[in-house]
């Protein structure tokens, strides 16, 4: 039976996600912190994959989930626009100076090519890099989840000083 909490603590949207181990691994970190996955588009692999069941062990039957067929599908759910922020190595500023709140919208796009340009355009103001020094140009989609939605959770949990 499927324990999912009355309102998420955060929302994780994968916009048309690619690899279905990623993704499960991803769903078990929401299912971590009571968060919903929201998964906007085609999808790279079928919802069943025993990949995807695979990463996400057996948490997968708690994680609370949203496949949304198209961008305005999902879109259209979301209550509060300026309360959604766009991961992106494009970015100029660092999750780390972005403010966040509960019930928060991450938004990743996908492995290969990260979210569409007229996405990054459209939201300048909501974009959030994770800062690296090394040569690599981005990260594992399941690392930079769990790295933004860590953070959100420790800015809206942890006692503040001053």
């Amino acid at each position: 039976m499927k324990e999912i909490a009355k309102e998420p603590v955060f929302h994780i949207v994968l916009v048309e996600p690619e690899i279905g181990a990623n993704t499960g691994n991803i769903g078990r970190t929401c299912v971590g912190l009571e968060a919903k996955l929201h998964l906007v588009g085609k999808l790279g692999f079928d919802i069943t994959d025993r990949k995807l069941k695979r990463a996400g062990l057996d948490y997968w039957p708690h994680l609370d989930f949203e496949h949304h067929p198209t961008w305005e599908d999902w879109w259209r759910t979301v209550p509060d626009p300026k309360r959604v922020f766009f991961f992106s190595t494009k970015a100029k500023v660092s999750l780390y100076e972005t403010r966040f709140e509960k019930g928060d919208w991450l938004v990743f796009g996908k492995e290969t090519k990260g979210l569409d340009p007229e996405v990054l355009e459209r939201f300048p103001d909501q974009l959030a890099a994770i800062p690296m020094t090394g040569p690599v140009r981005s990260l594992n989609i399941a690392t930079a989840v769990a790295i933004g939605i860590f953070e959100a959770h420790r800015q809206t949990t942890a006692p503040q000083r001053g």
